[in-house]
């Protein structure tokens, strides 16, 4: 069992960690906790990171 306090800081290292020019998009965080063990859906990835205060990843694009 994962809190989902841990959750939600793995999110935002996720998200401060990405490529600017292709940031992750929910699905891809989705698959990157699956991938550490933790089963989690992507309308709970979108709660949290709207919780944070984290924008989707077509608004945090960053274009050159």
């Amino acid at each position: 069992a994962v809190s989902n306090e841990s959750v939600k800081q793995t999110i935002s290292e996720m998200v401060a960690q990405e490529d600017k020019h292709k940031p992750l998009s929910d699905e891809e965080i989705v698959k990157r906790l699956t991938g550490q063990g933790v089963m989690i859906a992507r309308r709970t990835i979108a709660k949290y990171r709207e919780a944070l205060g984290i924008a989707p990843s077509n608004e945090r694009k960053q274009l050159v």
